[in-house]
């Protein structure tokens, strides 16, 4: 693809719990939902380690708007076969209140293999993520603006927190996701590379490259950046925005280096600062700007960061997935809608219910 016709793909992966609609709590009937969906949505679902999890993929989509229609075609499409076996699905990072010990864990050599590797830590990873791959020309230009991306991704991250509760607790974070995440080990935000080649030679010495799970990842068989560090979102605006944000982010920072100019990279100790002030506070705290060698209010960065992409929004089309970023940072995030739920009601199930409710908006979903 020449790169005057480069449209920046949109790939979107969803992870999503199977809840009954009685006890609220995650119910082990992967295989049973997996066989409905083998002809409706074929590669496009797929089983994860735990039996309570559920992923959907969408297809290479060329703009936000394909991305939008595929997502609520999956989502719906999901929610009928749960439907029809008397469940429900939530979007979510953690679920509230159920626990991994009371999960089945998932028949297959490969995740069989993940638990005779990461043992305990691979049991306990009853954790539901956002991932968004964006298509980039060619993949020296790509570890650039990996590079270059790993400075935005607590910002980010900052909007995507939807997992503030943790086995029944209030964890006191937004986002307990990524601190259950990062036990396993190539997690979190990576160091930078020098070039192509240093990366592709420190994936040839891990043997498998598919067990680097950072927060973004030139992916190791597809052309894309993958983004890794979002929580998966209830509603399917939130989805769209946050992967429309990170399109715009990667299109303004390729079209710089094309005019050879680059954003300052940043060692990953400064950005792991970021990283948890994201995933304790969400958009309500301050993060550090490295450059003014202040601390900013979140929300005012994130503010800069629109400003900072809005001609390239205006190219790829996503003005109305902007405008909803605006709109969480002024009626919240996940985290802070779940909050605010069981502070009404000090009941964990309604906190479920509110996360199912908006799990289904704008999806064509029978009973």
């Amino acid at each position: 693809m020449a790169k005057k016709d480069h449209t920046y793909t949109l790939g979107i992966e969803e992870e999503f719990a199977i809840i009954d609609p009685q006890t609220r709590e995650l119910r082990s009937h992967i295989q049973e939902i997996l066989e409905g969906g083998k002809v409706l949505l074929k590669e496009q679902i797929k089983p994860e380690m735990h039996q309570s999890v559920v992923e959907l993929g969408t297809e290479i989509c060329d703009s936000i708007e394909h991305a939008r229609a595929h997502v609520v075609d999956l989502r719906s499409k999901l929610a009928n076969l749960a439907g029809k076996a008397g469940l429900k699905i939530a979007s979510v990072g953690t679920h509230p209140f159920s626990h991994w010990r009371d999960q089945l864990i998932t028949e297959g050599e490969r995740y069989q293999q993940i638990l005779k590797d990461m043992q305990s830590l691979a049991r306990a990873n009853l954790i539901f993520g956002l991932h968004v791959h964006v298509g980039i020309p060619n993949r020296e230009a790509a570890i650039n603006v990996m590079n270059q991306t790993r400075y935005f991704l607590p910002h980010v991250y900052a909007l995507s927190v939807n997992s503030p509760f943790w086995v029944g607790q209030d964890t006191g974070l937004k986002g307990y996701r990524l601190k259950v995440f990062e036990r396993f080990p190539r997690t979190g935000i990576p160091d930078a590379f020098e070039s192509l080649s240093e990366y592709e030679d420190y994936c040839k010495l891990l043997v498998n490259p598919k067990k680097i799970w950072w927060d973004i990842r030139l992916h190791p068989f597809f052309d894309t950046l993958e983004v890794r560090v979002c929580d998966a979102q209830s509603r399917v605006d939130d989805t769209l925005a946050i992967a429309a944000l990170l399109q715009a982010i990667i299109s303004k920072l390729f079209k710089l280096l094309r005019q050879n100019t680059t954003f300052r990279v940043y060692r990953r100790r400064l950005l792991d600062e970021n990283r948890w002030r994201a995933t304790r506070y969400g958009i309500d705290g301050k993060l550090i700007d490295f450059g003014r060698e202040a601390e900013v209010d979140t929300r005012s960065l994130i503010n800069e960061l629109l400003e900072f992409i809005s001609s390239e929004v205006n190219e790829l089309g996503s003005q109305r997935e902007m405008a909803h970023i605006e709109r969480i940072m002024r009626e919240g995030t996940g985290a802070d809608r779940q909050l605010a739920a069981f502070a009404r009601t000090q009941d964990m199930k309604s906190v479920v219910d509110q996360i199912v409710v908006e799990t289904y908006e704008g999806l064509t979903a029978g009973e």
